[in-house]
């Protein structure tokens, strides 16, 4: 299973020239698209400076690491390690239901 990450969203709110807020996205997607083991998802967060979140500071100073290090990046990778287990590794089977079954006369 080969899974890559990519932060796909990095949106400022800014005040005074600093950035008080971003809205974070971040993609998952588990080996090739095409290939039958092949998932998708898509995690969203808001990271607020006033929460400690983060230091307020000009947009132009946070590099792909700092907008990285705002993720809840474990919980994701536990998330979709549990989608593509429930979708692609171990999916539910539903019954099959047998039209032909003769209700017993006694």
């Amino acid at each position: 299973m080969a899974v890559t990450k990519k932060l796909t969203k990095a949106i400022p709110s800014e005040k005074s020239s600093k950035a008080e807020q971003w809205d974070l996205e971040m993609t998952y997607e588990n080996d090739s698209e095409g290939d039958a083991t092949y998932y998708k998802s898509v995690f969203g967060h808001t990271a607020v400076a006033a929460d400690g979140d983060f230091t307020a500071a000009a947009k132009s100073s946070f590099n792909l690491a700092a907008l990285t290090a705002m993720c809840p990046v474990s919980r994701w990778d536990a998330v979709f390690a549990s989608q593509v287990d429930s979708v692609i590794t171990n999916p539910v089977v539903p019954p099959v239901p047998d039209s032909d079954f003769a209700v017993p006369s006694s």
